[in-house]
C-alpha cells in the first residue's frame, strides 16, 4: 500500500533545467533517498563552481522527478546517478522544488542547538563531547581568534591615546606659560623709561609670545593623533566586533543544521537496522530536504560573511600598522620641529642693560646679639671701593671715605641671560654717561 507524502504544508513547484556537463562528465550533484525505503530522490548537495552551481537554480531539497524525460520516482538513487552519467549534452532535469522550507526549517530544536554552540566555547572537550557538539570545530576558528586580537589593539590605543592626551595638555600648559612670560615683559618695558631697557624688555617678551605660538602649533598634530585614534577605538573596532559576532551567529547556525541532520540520518539508520519503517522517510522525508535546503542556504550566507569578515579584519590590521607608524612619525617629528624652532627663537643675544644710582638707597641693617655684624645707620651712604664685586670689602659705612669717592656712581650691565663674560659692577664710566634709575 502507497502512503502519502507528508510535505508539511509546503508548497510544490515543478520545472525543468538543462545543465551542461563539465569536462570531468557531471554536472555537480549529490543525491539521496529514493528506493527501497523512500519514494523520492532528492538533492543532497550542489558542489561549489559545478555547471549545478553556476546555474543555480537547483537547490539542496529539491525532489528530481525525470533525468531527459525519463521519470526517475521510486527508483534507487545508485540508478539515477547512472542515468545522468550516461546521458548526452545537455541534460534535461526535471524536479520539484521546495518554495518556502526556509522559514519552515527554523525550529525550536535549531535555536536550542544554536545556543549550545554558543556556550561550548567556555567548555572544555568532555563536556562539549556529552552534548554532542564538536569543540575542535569551533575553537579551531582563526577569525574567532581574530576578536582577542581586536581587544588587545583595543587597549593598546587607549593607551596612545591617554598618552598623546597628555602630551596635548603638557603643550597647551607650556604654552600658556610662555605666554604669560611674554606679557609680564611687556608690561615691564611698558613701565620702563630708559628706552634701551625698554627694548630689550620687549624683544624679550616678544620671543616668549613666539615660543607660546611654536608650542601651540606643535598641539595641533597631536589634537589630530588622538582624534584619529579615538576614532578606532569608538567607531572601528565596535563596529567589527559587530561583523565578527554576525558571522559567529551564522555559523552556529549552520552547525546547528548540520548537526540536526546527523541526528535524522542516525536516526534512519537505527530504523533500517531493525527493519523498522520510519514515517517520515516512508512520505518523501520532506523534513529531511527542508533541513537540507536550510543548511545550503545557511552556509551561503556563512561563506559570504566569512570573506566580508575576512576581508575587514585584513584591512584593519593594514590600516592598524599603517597608522601606528604615520602617528609615531608625526609625533616625532612635530616635537623635533618645535623644539629646533624655539632653539632657533632664543639664539640671539639680548643686551639688557640696567643703571642704578646707589646714592639713592638707603640700606638698613640690623645685626644679630652674637653676631658681631655692625649696625648700618639710616641715611648713610654705600659706595664701591673695589671694582671687584667679589673680592675685598665692597662697602664702607662708617663715612670716612673722601667725598669723592662717594660721589661715584656704579653701572650694572648683563649682556644677556646667563652671560658672566662682564663682570656685573663697573664703575669705569665717566659720571655723565650714565642715566641713573631711582629705585629709592
Amino acid at each position: 500500500m502507497e502512503i502519502e507524502e507528508d510535505r508539511l504544508g509546503m508548497r510544490i513547484q515543478s520545472e525543468t533545467i538543462e545543465l551542461t556537463k563539465d569536462e570531468k562528465g557531471v554536472v555537480g550533484i549529490s543525491i539521496g533517498g529514493g528506493g527501497p525505503y523512500c519514494p523520492c530522490v532528492y538533492v543532497v548537495q550542489v558542489f561549489d563552481k559545478s555547471p549545478a552551481f553556476k546555474d543555480g537554480r537547483i537547490r539542496c531539497g529539491d525532489e528530481i522527478v525525470a533525468i531527459n524525460g525519463i521519470t526517475v520516482k521510486g527508483e534507487r538513487k545508485s540508478a539515477v546517478a547512472q542515468l545522468i552519467q550516461v546521458s548526452l549534452n545537455p541534460v534535461k532535469i526535471t524536479i520539484n522544488k521546495l518554495d518556502d522550507a526556509n522559514t519552515k526549517g527554523k525550529t525550536l530544536d535549531i535555536l536550542i542547538k544554536k545556543v549550545k554552540h554558543k556556550v561550548v566555547e567556555f567548555m572544555d572537550q568532555d563536556s562539549a563531547d556529552a552534548l554532542g557538539l564538536s569543540r575542535a570545530i569551533l575553537t579551531n576558528d582563526p577569525l574567532a581568534e581574530k576578536e582577542k586580537i581586536l581587544e588587545e589593539n583595543s587597549e593598546f590605543y587607549r593607551h596612545l591615546v591617554a598618552y598623546f592626551g597628555d602630551m596635548f595638555q603638557y603643550q597647551q600648559k607650556i604654552s600658556d606659560c610662555q605666554k604669560e612670560f611674554g606679557s609680564i615683559f611687556c608690561d615691564l618695558a611698558a613701565h620702563e623709561k630708559q628706552q634701551t631697557a625698554n627694548e630689550a624688555f620687549s624683544e624679550f617678551g616678544d620671543k616668549h609670545r613666539m615660543i607660546a605660538k611654536k608650542q601651540s602649533e606643535s598641539a595641533v598634530p597631536l589634537q589630530k593623533m588622538v582624534s584619529d585614534l579615538q576614532v578606532y577605538i569608538d567607531h572601528v573596532v565596535p563596529d567589527t566586533r559587530l561583523t565578527i559576532k554576525k558571522y559567529l551567529d551564522v555559523k552556529y547556525e549552520y552547525l546547528s543544521y548540520c548537526l540536526k541532520l546527523k541526528e535524522l540520518d542516525d536516526e534512519e539508520v537505527e530504523f533500517i537496522a531493525i527493519q523498522e519503517p520510519l514515517y517520515r522517510v516512508e512520505t518523501g522525508n520532506y523534513e529531511y530536504r527542508m533541513m537540507l535546503r536550510c543548511r545550503q542556504e545557511c552556509r551561503t550566507r556563512f561563506m559570504k560573511m566569512r570573506d566580508d569578515v575576512m576581508v575587514k579584519i585584513e584591512l584593519l590590521d593594514q590600516k592598524h600598522v599603517r597608522d601606528i607608524a604615520q602617528h609615531l612619525a608625526t609625533f616625532a617629528k612635530t616635537m623635533a620641529k618645535c623644539h629646533l624652532e624655539c632653539a632657533e627663537i632664543l639664539k640671539d643675544r639680548i643686551d639688557v642693560p640696567i643703571e642704578i644710582d646707589l646714592e639713592q638707597l638707603n640700606i638698613s641693617m640690623t645685626s644679630g646679639s652674637n653676631g658681631g655684624k655692625r649696625d648700618i645707620e639710616e641715611g648713610e651712604e654705600a659706595v664701591v671701593l673695589n671694582d671687584n664685586p667679589l673680592e675685598g670689602d665692597l662697602i664702607d659705612v662708617d663715612g670716612s671715605v673722601e667725598p669723592s669717592i662717594r660721589e661715584s656712581r656704579i653701572t650694572l650691565q648683563r649682556n644677556s641671560i646667563g652671560d658672566i663674560s662682564q663682570p656685573l659692577l663697573r664703575s669705569d664710566y665717566p659720571l655723565e654717561e650714565l642715566s641713573l634709575i631711582d629705585i629709592s
